[in-house]
């Protein structure tokens, strides 16, 4: 892996400064450098209950890893445990492009936060008594709480934001595998870019082809279509949406009409009584334009026209948080914090540092409209609280970038969603909740909200399941997790986006994990290493561009010619099923699967599809019968399009599912599926 970074010149820098949808709530739409734990990013702070080692056993005889941080400083020295078994840093790339001086001293000691959240959101321990400020009370444990942890640092924070090199990230990448590890929770990602120049294709590329599996964050870009990156099939990516938990904070208005929001909020109103309310475009300072008052940018409001006041802001590019710094250093004492449009339904749950509540696009829109029909109206901020088994749940979050895939179209991504909206978790006790430099204050744990919120929920389950069956492969156990995810809401109903329209597998991929179903999924589509680079031979990838994948290993694939005749990319044996080239003529296009039985002896399954408008589906054969657990069988699935009922461009959806009856196994997998009709002007790219 030495020789295959050096030769793609790396380092590369993976987006651009600063995070969406952290704690903070820093607002760019861009993905950016989101932290994770495992591959850790940002790194990990020892001292968290998450990582205490009371009762754990030893380090797995296989372990191979350090404690980069052992002999330091005080400041930054890192202790591991029988708990958290490793902790390093990587740092030479980042170095070699921004100088020597940036970082001093380099330590695996978690600074930020996020590394700290994330891990333990994977694998921390039982922890009770949990909160933030009082909220979210109860007993904090990861998806593995009793897996051993280890913390791998690749991001750093000059002064604005994080860089992260592709150089420090593929070899944190052979690092790991080095050291043994079997899951990598991946909080990272840039923009979707073709695998043989991405850091972190190649290194999961080279973790799976060592039996690790890579778990990565979806990215939170959303919900443009086609943002979503890490888009690798070797990889397991994962979108973000709601749980059933919410903290409301009502904003009362003097009408005596109640608008629900959400909140983190420690500190109320003082006094029983009602404050004027005033949007901040019309605060706007002398020196501000309208669009900076609007979003409440820092320095945009007038502090006359704001003190003592109510501040109704709009969601957009600067940080939530900040928003409610900027009304509070003029003078406002609460802040309204109104969704834009591409927000929709979803609001957040930030640790504001004034009274606040956070409400929707709808909801806003008809506030602002109550203020402009009065002359001067009021209300105050109710002190939030923690509700449980709200509805509906999940729905996805507004933040979390879409389908389609941009690089590979025949492969869907992303490829689960998981809880990602208001998650607590570990934190750092060097930085404050919302991770803004104003911000003084201390939590031992944060409720953050992010893709990088959802994959460490992912990669515990993975965690999970290779503790229940060490033999599976990386793809068996993607394969078991897509196969069994719900689609449906707690309300029995379709899952929804941040809007309350219907969501799609471009949103939400296979589903939304359920850990229990998982661990039986009665089928398994599995590939291999062959398998994977029979798809680069299928995307036209020649022996250079190949060998940043397979040199150094040593694994029989280090000189892989490709086959005479290259497979197609959508014949991939992937748990879903994407073809975004079907012809409008009825021309059948078929692919090939195939599902080893991992149940318990011999079964049958029937193959039942919900096929997508306007296009014929076909299953050969419709019935799979194995005689013992460990057998493989073949199928095809045959795609036409119907004569007059698509849209040219459009993508529409279905599901294959392969039933046992009564032994309760309902294997299933998205259908994705666009007409091209080459000859006809196109309808710009819509999703059904």
């Amino acid at each position: 892996m030495e020789r295959a970074f050096r030769r793609l010149r790396l380092p590369y820098v993976r987006g651009a400064p600063g995070r969406h949808g952290h704690g903070g709530g820093r607002e760019s739409r861009m993905w950016s450098q989101v932290r994770s734990p495992q591959l850790g990013c940002s790194g990990v702070w020892p001292e968290a209950g998450s990582f205490s080692d009371d009762g754990m056993g030893p380090a797995p005889a296989r372990w191979r890893g350090i404690c980069q941080d052992q002999q330091a400083s005080d400041d930054a020295q890192v202790r591991c445990n029988r708990k958290l078994i490793g902790a390093r840093f990587f740092d030479k790339g980042y170095l070699a492009t921004v100088g020597q001086d940036q970082v001093n001293p380099a330590s695996t000691r978690d600074t930020d936060g996020h590394g700290t959240h994330t891990l333990s959101t994977a694998a921390g321990r039982f922890v009770p008594g949990a909160s933030i400020f009082g909220y979210g009370n109860g007993t904090a444990k990861g998806g593995a709480p009793r897996a051993h942890a280890a913390a791998y640092k690749v991001c750093w924070r000059p002064v604005n934001g994080s860089e992260c090199f592709d150089a420090d990230i593929v070899a944190a990448f052979d690092a790991a595998i080095h050291d043994g590890v079997h899951v990598l929770s991946v909080s990272l990602g840039g923009s979707p870019a073709e695998y043989f120049r991405d850091g972190v294709a190649i290194g999961s590329f080279h973790a799976a082809r060592h039996g690790v599996t890579v778990v990565c964050s979806a990215g939170n870009s959303g919900p443009a279509a086609g943002t979503v990156s890490n888009t690798a099939p070797w990889l397991l990516t994962v979108g973000a949406s709601t749980v059933d938990r919410e903290f409301p904070a009502y904003l009362v208005l003097d009408n005596n009409k109640r608008i629900k929001g959400q909140s983190l909020s420690p500190t109320r109103l003082p006094g029983s009584k009602y404050y004027q309310l005033i949007s901040s475009e019309e605060a706007k300072g002398v020196n501000a334009t309208a669009t900076q008052a609007k979003l409440c940018i820092e320095g945009s409001l007038d502090k006359a026209k704001v003190k003592g006041k109510i501040v109704v802001c709009i969601r957009g590019k600067n940080a939530r948080v900040e928003k409610g710094e900027a009304v509070r250093r003029a003078g406002g004492v609460g802040l309204v914090l109104a969704n834009d449009e591409a927000s929709g339904n979803e609001v957040i749950a930030d640790a504001h540092v004034l009274p606040a509540t956070h409400i929707t696009y709808t909801d806003g829109v008809a506030l602002l409209a109550y203020l402009n029909s009065t002359r001067s109206a009021s209300g105050y901020i109710t002190v939030p609280y923690t509700a449980l088994d709200t509805k509906p749940a999940p729905f996805m979050a507004a933040f979390s970038s879409q389908g389609p895939n941009t690089v590979t179209p025949q492969i869907l991504k992303p490829d689960i969603t998981a809880p990602g909206v208001s998650i607590l978790a570990a934190f750092t006790g060097l930085a404050g909740p919302t991770g803004l430099p104003f911000d003084e204050r201390r939590v031992l744990f944060n409720a953050e909200s992010g893709t990088s919120m959802s994959c460490p929920h992912v990669a515990g389950v993975a965690g999970l399941l290779k503790a229940l069956h060490p033999d599976w492969s990386p793809a068996a156990i993607k394969s078991a997790i897509m196969t069994t995810a719900r689609v449906q809401d707690n309300m029995r109903k379709p899952m929804s986006n941040s809007s309350f329209l219907r969501a799609t597998p471009f949103g939400y991929g296979a589903g939304h994990v359920q850990p229990n179903r998982a661990a039986d999924p009665g089928l398994v589509y599995d590939a291999d290493a062959t398998d994977y680079l029979g798809f680069l031979c299928a995307l036209g990838y020649n022996s250079s561009a190949i060998a940043a994948f397979t040199a150094g290993d040593g694994d029989g694939h280090t000189h892989y010619s490709c086959p005479a005749r290259a497979p197609r990319p959508e014949d991939l044996n992937y748990p879903s099923v994407a073809v975004p080239h079907l012809s409008p003529t009825g021309a059948a296009h078929t692919v090939t699967r195939r599902v080893r039985n991992v149940g318990a002896g011999a079964a049958a399954y029937d193959a039942r599809v919900h096929e997508p408008r306007g296009v014929e589906v076909d299953v050969r054969p419709r019935r799979l019968e194995f005689a013992a657990a460990g057998e493989e069988k073949q199928f095809t699935v045959t795609f036409r399009a119907r004569e007059g009922s698509f849209w040219p461009g459009e993508y529409v959806f279905g599901r294959l599912v392969w039933s046992d009856g009564a032994g309760g196994h309902r294997v299933r997998s998205p259908l994705v599926v666009r007409v091209v009709d080459s000859k006809k002007k196109k309808k710009p790219l819509s999703i059904a």
